[in-house]
């Protein structure tokens, strides 16, 4: 028997593929799977994966723009809108024309919202470390150089 390449098994153009070869096949099962073990602890807190996404990253920088929010949460900016209203009214987050261009809504963390991403963070932290436990630190960085590198390759 002959060992194929798994580049060419994760190929679905061709008559070899294997959808357990596929990488976003496997990447979108961990990210479902970390989502509903992550979403429970979140959900004690009050707080759903939309909403941790952006208290993770308001909590790195903030005042940011809904935009730029939306991008770094991979989140459609209508959503994220959405999704920024509903925080607003539960007191995680201040929303306000930027000083800069009106036309642009700002959005930082309120004393609510950053108390609530240092539990958020704590609720994760568990999870992240069991998710990584058996992995060395040169494997990791590997990984998230493939990962970096194939989300470049993706550029126009």
């Amino acid at each position: 028997m002959i060992d194929l390449d798994n580049r060419i098994l994760a190929d679905p153009g061709t008559p070899a593929f294997q959808v357990a070869q596929y990488p976003f096949y496997l990447l979108n099962r961990l990210v479902g799977r970390y989502n509903k073990v992550i979403g429970r602890e979140l959900q004690k807190l009050g707080l759903d994966i939309p909403s941790w996404r952006v208290l993770m990253i308001l909590g790195e920088a903030s005042p940011r723009s809904v935009r730029d929010i939306a991008t770094a949460a991979v989140i459609p900016l209508s959503t994220m809108t959405r999704i920024v209203q509903r925080m607003e009214a539960a007191g995680f987050v201040r929303a306000a024309p930027s000083r800069q261009d009106a036309r642009v809504t700002e959005v930082s963390l309120s004393p609510l919202g950053r108390a609530k991403t240092v539990n958020a963070r704590e609720a994760a932290a568990p999870v992240y470390r069991k998710l990584i436990a058996d992995i060395e630190e040169p494997e990791f960085n590997k990984l998230l150089d493939l990962l970096n590198r194939m989300h470049a390759n993706l550029d126009d």
